[in-house]
């Protein structure tokens, strides 16, 4: 698996947190997958202050491009891995409602990840709910 640096991280944790908030319920859970995912790529940090400035960002930032811009330059392996952490969150309340799964569509799009692929991630992880 690729590497990503700890600005990238911090982006793209911010658009999770944005998968998170979009229906307006931010649960510790929801937090929990986010550390879980910044935990996955960096290892001596604190998870807090990395979660932190993500939250940060994603509340001062309309603007999905500046997340997938980062995502787009890396390998199949870590979209796939970020796709699978944002259905992670997305399913973590056991609803998708139209505006996630909207947001997942577009993500997808501008990531250029297959969208036959990323269908494939949500039912594997709902089947292992």
């Amino acid at each position: 698996m690729n590497k990503l640096d700890k600005e990238s991280v911090i982006g793209i944790s911010a658009l999770l947190v944005h998968a998170a908030n979009i229906d307006e319920m931010y649960s510790n859970n929801e937090k929990k997958l986010v550390k879980d995912f910044i935990k996955s790529y960096l290892k001596d940090v604190d998870t807090e202050i990395i979660l932190k400035k993500a939250e940060e960002i994603e509340r001062n930032s309309n603007q999905l491009l500046n997340y997938t811009n980062i995502i787009k330059k890396n390998s199949i392996e870590i979209k796939k891995d970020i796709v699978e952490h944002l259905w992670k969150i997305i399913i973590s309340d056991n609803s998708v409602d139209q505006y996630e799964a909207n947001l997942m569509r577009r993500i997808c799009g501008l990531i250029y990840f297959p969208d036959k692929e990323c269908a494939e991630i949500k039912l594997k992880l709902l089947n292992s709910i």
